[in-house]
Formats: structure tokens, sequence, C-alpha cells
């Protein structure tokens, strides 16, 4: 289960919550009682890195992201978006 990170937007408090994908998002503020949590989006505390299964099984053709010291990022060409790989935003 993922971990979601909420504010709250009436005391800036944060909070941490192990939830299901399909639960609801939380409203009400522990620290307050306000319904005022927001879910923050938060990029996650590790990166896959190297050659494992996941770069060499579900990938193919150059969109590889094999990690190495010599190689420079590679910029998106769809347009619009931000040039992270799987980015929601394109």
């Amino acid at each position: 289960m993922p971990i979601y990170e909420y504010i709250c937007e009436a005391c800036d408090e944060t909070h941490d919550a192990l939830q299901k994908m399909s639960d609801d998002p939380l409203v009400d503020c522990p620290e307050c009682g306000q319904p005022e949590l927001k879910k923050k989006l938060s990029a996650p505390s590790f990166r896959l890195s190297g050659s494992g299964w996941y770069e060499t099984d579900f990938k193919s053709g150059n969109k590889r992201n094999v990690t190495d010291s010599g190689s420079k990022p590679v910029a998106s060409t769809s347009g619009g978006g931000c040039s992270t790989a799987g980015c929601a935003c394109k």
C-alpha cells in the first residue's frame, strides 16, 4: 500500500497515511480537526537504477534509463509537459 502525504491548509501540519489506492482521500486534520487536508504530490524516496528487470524486461528500443556516468538525460520530444520519463503530465 502506498504512503500518501497530506498537508492541512488550516494549520500547515503535514501528515502521512498508509492507504489503499481505492481509499477515499483523508479530509479531517488529526492535529486541529478542521476538514482542510489536501493530498500533496511528493517524489518517492527511492530510485530504481542499474540494469534490472524494470529496465530490461518492460522497455524496448532506446527507452532504457540505465544509469551511466557518461550519459546525458534524454529530453522529451513529445511536446508539452516536463521531460521526466513516465511523468503523468504528458
